[in-house]
């Protein structure tokens, strides 16, 4: 890549990402290794290879950290859940990949349609500053939402509290309803979250055009798709090219 484009997305030399391992779909912890692995991480490695420089992985264990680590200039680049709220700071890319929001209730649970949990009386479990929190803060009007610390632990903050509603990626939630009697999906999604690609918007323009062009073009050649199939991902899509 152009020498200018390097400096703008690795002025320290190296290629700063920061990672959420609270997203299940996108980044996990390899149990033998100890290391992050996952999409996120494949499509970093590939971006620092083609500016020619060393990949630093910042890693954390929420989406609101991670973001913090962008916005602060702790990371270069990171993989967030598209938002208004945080295109304020952060150029992002077109989604890579599209990623199902759905709710998780009790078997005994009188909710049994999405459109049913915006009611007084329910409360609902989300990940503090996930997309998920995000969305549903702007979106819920009678329903209550309570934080929990991460994503990963909506459900049991939902145990825990005796909530009536768990909000999350579907695949998490099917994962923790296997792992926890009693619990059930409801059927179809609530959202559908846009995982795209960012850069703090003082790398300026022709950098944030830069990673919009990578993107398009892991989505075109099949990296995207190959990187979901080689990392066992179920129920994640790799998102529509952009024109």
């Amino acid at each position: 890549m152009d020498s200018s484009l390097v400096k703008a997305f690795a002025p320290t030399g190296r290629l700063r990402a920061s990672i959420n391992l609270g997203n299940p779909i996108l980044a996990n912890q390899d149990p033998a290794t100890g290391q992050p692995v996952g999409v996120s991480i494949d499509l970093a490695r590939e971006f620092a290879k083609r500016l020619g420089v060393e990949l630093e992985l910042v890693v954390t264990q929420t989406a609101s950290k991670s973001v913090v680590a962008l916005k602060n200039e702790q990371a270069d680049i990171g993989f967030f859940a598209i938002d208004p709220l945080r295109g304020q700071e952060i150029s992002f890319t077109a989604p890579y990949v599209l990623i199902e929001g759905g709710y998780l209730v009790r078997d005994a649970s009188p909710l049994q349609r999405n459109e049913e949990v915006d009611q007084t009386g329910v409360r609902v479990a989300v990940g503090a500053g996930s997309a998920y929190d995000l969305y549903l803060s702007r979106e819920l009007k009678a329903a209550q939402i309570v934080r929990a610390p991460s994503s990963p632990a909506t459900v049991d903050t939902f145990i825990e509290q005796h909530l009536e509603v768990a909000a999350g990626v579907k695949q998490q939630l099917q994962a923790d309803a296997q792992r926890v009697p009693g619990l059930r999906l409801l059927p179809g999604r609530f959202m559908v979250i846009q995982q795209a690609l960012g850069t703090p918007k003082s790398r300026g323009q022709i950098a944030a055009d830069s990673l919009c062009s990578f993107v398009e073009v892991m989505k075109s050649s099949g990296f995207v798709a190959a990187a979901l199939k080689r990392h066992g991902i179920q129920g994640a899509i790799v998102a529509p090219l952009q024109s």
